[in-house]
């Protein structure tokens, strides 16, 4: 099934004061397992989002409202096991990624089981939450009632932003969940751990299932000698894979941005709420999710083992980072910046998210390999570029650059010109010469790339 393989996700999460240019910022980047998962990019119309809705992995049904606004979504080219939405804005400017697998223990789960008959999960919670939320909180609210409803088949973490807010979400147990409003000035790193450390069951800025406290009392989980609530010692899992598999990577990260790193890579409890050192930019943030522990003895380009998970890797199958930028015209706030195929040898283009349609290269994947599109070309690039990294690295700095400038150019601008009255046209047409300059200098880089590897072939004489 497909819940067993598309399990290995991080999420990063910026409030609008820790933001170059006061921006919230959602992102993730999405990965699957040692083989192909075809990504697309494209707008779900009001018209096309199902009226009656039934997930392919269980046997849950709903009817939806008949309401829905338009929104951005990344779900798989092949939808045999269901849309798999991923992340994107909707036409109110909300932002909302899921989701990130995340871990759990069998004391919950021995209490509140997950329901795999009819409950719902990965598959589902963009379709069913996305479309009908205005603000980041509304988006909490549906999905936790959901799932007080309905039960997850899973444990995720999902993530909601608009103009002012970003929230943090986890699933607890089958039906249970907790919520946390990112500080303005604070980020998170949060890989496939459930992640809340510290919990304020009375602050305004959390969220959570109405019967949870009493749960973690009636059912005496709480191991905290001073009575606070840790989440992740309550609910989470403090295993030797935790060690090597998700720990290090919000160590790197806290280490590379944070304004007070402790700790070590394998540290168990690593702060969950972080301040960085200065404001992030979308380009930085980018780097962030395409490091594999540069600088560091764990780099896998450096060693002949990797002893810890990085963020980037050959598995990654789409990174979106979902931007709603203040001090611009409400209809040209949101953008759902996107990269498809391995962090280490992509790049994001910045693409308004406010229109009726996407492009062709990002839209039209196909299940198998074929030239024409953004990510299975970004795939032959990581393929050669993963063997011949050392000469490939500048390559690939530069063709980044040289695509995120252009395209902040071009965005700049639509920006400048468009008519925030009436948008779409021009927004669509921005969309399609950001898409055409990174196909083009993605194919350049290609084609340096076969001439390092074909110089460095060792059928010669």
């Amino acid at each position: 099934m497909k819940i067993l393989e598309k399990h290995t996700c991080t999420t990063l999460l910026v409030g609008k004061k820790a933001t170059l240019d006061g921006s919230t910022i959602v992102c993730r980047e999405e990965d699957y397992g040692n083989a192909f998962d075809p990504q697309r990019f494209v707008y779900v119309k009001p018209t096309d989002q199902p009226r009656h809705y039934a997930s392919k992995t269980t046997d849950f049904t709903i009817d939806l409202p008949d309401n829905p606004v338009g929104y951005t979504a990344t779900p798989d080219a092949d939808s045999s096991a269901g849309a798999f939405a991923a992340g994107g804005i909707n036409q109110h400017n909300v932002a909302m990624t899921g989701t990130e697998t995340i871990t759990t223990n069998s004391r919950i789960l021995g209490i509140d089981p997950f329901n795999a008959t009819d409950g719902i999960g990965e598959e589902d919670l963009v379709t069913l939450v996305l479309p009908y939320i205005k603000t980041a909180r509304e988006g909490v609210e549906r999905l936790g009632k959901l799932l007080e409803r309905y039960g997850t088949y899973e444990s995720n973490a999902i993530s909601f932003g608009d103009h002012d807010e970003v929230w943090y979400m986890e699933t607890i147990g089958g039906h249970h969940w907790a919520a946390v409003r990112i500080p303005d000035d604070a980020f998170v790193i949060a890989p496939n751990r459930l992640n809340i450390a510290d919990f304020d069951f009375s602050a305004a800025n959390t969220m959570c299932s109405a019967d949870l406290k009493g749960l973690i009392d009636d059912n005496r989980l709480n191991p905290s000698l001073d009575g606070h609530y840790n989440l992740r010692q309550i609910f989470g899992s403090q295993t030797v894979t935790d060690t090597r598999y998700n720990n290090p990577r919000a160590w790197y990260v806290q280490r590379q941005i944070s304004v007070n790193p402790t700790g070590q890579p394998t540290d168990q409890d690593l702060p969950f709420i972080c301040h960085p050192r200065h404001k992030l930019s979308v380009e930085e943030i980018k780097q962030l999710m395409s490091s594999h522990y540069q600088g560091t003895t764990f780099d896998p380009y450096e060693r002949d083992h990797a002893p810890y998970r990085s963020i980037a890797l050959n598995r990654n199958l789409e990174l979106h980072i979902l931007q709603i930028r203040n001090h611009v015209p409400d209809t040209i706030a949101g953008v759902h910046w996107l990269a498809f195929g391995p962090n280490a040898f992509n790049t994001v283009v910045p693409f308004y998210a406010n229109v009726t349609d996407t492009p062709a290269s990002y839209r039209d994947t196909p299940v198998d390999y074929a030239s024409g599109n953004m990510y299975w070309l970004t795939h032959t690039i990581a393929a050669i570029g993963d063997s011949h990294y050392a000469k490939a690295q500048s390559m690939v700095e530069a063709y980044e650059q040289k695509v995120v400038a252009t395209a902040r150019h071009i965005q700049r601008t639509t920006d400048q010109q468009v008519d925030p009255a009436n948008p779409t046209e021009a927004l669509t047409a921005a969309n399609e010469r950001m898409a055409a300059v990174a196909m083009k200098e993605a194919t350049v880089l290609l084609g340096k790339l076969v001439k390092v590897a074909f110089g460095d072939a060792r059928l010669q004489y």
